[in-house]
């Protein structure tokens, strides 16, 4: 995962605030050893630019280290068109004839924009399901309605992504799909008790267990631990290990979201102690990420295993006619 006798990585991914790597984030990042970085609209202008920027990234760690992005499609989307390509909400793809395959070719046709420019993680799929309450900052993300075809589409999208040599996050476990407030800026909570959890929910996340990499939901359940988020809660963390079996590399969504409370420092040392692998700080505030910095340990021997198994599975893209690939792709995309 890295060079072979260096010192475990800092237990968190981060962000950097503007185009180019600034010399106090490389001094930043040279000494805190972050797993891995991820890129926002704010660090995005053309392709010559990101390359340049996920170069130094990498240069300033001394290692291949891991380069994600939220590049959903939809609405969620840091690479925006024209430059690269864009796409239908998912909910709506996934309403249309042939939904698997169309699902297939939009991560196969995202990963050609995101390895081209050395981004190599992807923060996608979704396994969450479109209820009625559903939060429109969700909704029509995700890629169904019912377990069976959020699995088939998600499984889907993931295998397509790895064909081009980009790695899927599973999200958001254990399930986003009650939410019925945007945890970018309240708790949401859940009601639903656990056999409802249980058959709906969580099903997907069973179904998709064996995901080199996940991502936590700030959500509380009731049904199960009525005082903390999924997040910071040892109660949730087991459920995801042992209940749901998912053994990949875990982190917590943006730590900085206002569905969490406390200081920053302590809302990631919670995530951690509560059994994340990794602290995900996205906004790039160097000040914050100093603070954090100063307050992390280093990557657990447990997570450091997960991790050096899902970047095992980095791969270069396979071949593939782009040109017909596209042709297909839009060919199935709702009108």
């Amino acid at each position: 995962m890295t060079q072979p006798g260096a010192p475990r990585p800092t237990a968190v991914i981060f962000g950097c605030a503007g185009l180019e790597l600034t010399e106090a984030e490389a001094a930043l990042f040279a000494t805190c050893q972050p797993w891995g970085f991820i890129l926002f609209a704010r660090n995005i202008r053309d392709r010559a630019q990101i390359a340049k920027l996920t170069a130094d990234l990498r240069a300033a760690v001394g290692w291949n280290a891991p380069i994600m992005i939220d590049q959903e499609g939809g609405r969620v989307a840091r690479m925006a068109p024209p430059t690269w390509r864009g796409f239908p909400p998912a909910l709506d793809q996934a309403a249309a004839p042939d939904a698997e395959r169309a699902f297939w070719l939009r991560g196969r046709a995202i990963a050609l924009d995101l390895a081209e420019v050395g981004i190599d993680v992807n923060c996608a799929p979704l396994a969450d399901i479109a209820l009625d309450e559903t939060h429109a900052v969700l909704r029509n993300r995700c890629y169904g309605t019912d377990v069976a075809e959020v699995v088939a589409n998600a499984r889907a999208m993931a295998e397509g992504m790895r064909a081009g040599g980009v790695l899927p996050v599973l999200k958001h476990l254990p399930g986003y799909g009650r939410g019925t407030v945007d945890s970018h800026l309240d708790l949401p909570r859940v009601s639903a008790d656990a056999a409802d959890l249980r058959a709906t929910d969580f099903a997907p996340f069973v179904a998709l267990n064996d995901m080199e990499m996940g991502m936590t939901a700030h959500l509380v359940f009731e049904a199960f631990d009525a005082e903390r988020p999924a997040t910071v809660s040892p109660i949730m963390m087991d459920l995801i290990r042992n209940e749901i079996g998912f053994d990949g590399l875990l982190m917590t969504d943006d730590i900085s979201m206002e569905a969490l409370s406390g200081d920053l420092p302590w809302r990631a040392l919670a995530a951690l102690e509560a059994g994340c692998d990794l602290v995900l700080h996205c906004n790039g505030d160097l000040a914050e990420m100093v603070r954090l910095h100063k307050a992390l340990p280093p990557m657990t021997e447990a997570a450091c295993r997960r991790a050096a198994r899902a970047l095992a599975e980095r791969q270069p893209p396979a071949p593939v006619d782009i040109p017909a690939l596209d042709a297909e792709r839009m060919a199935l995309e709702p009108s």
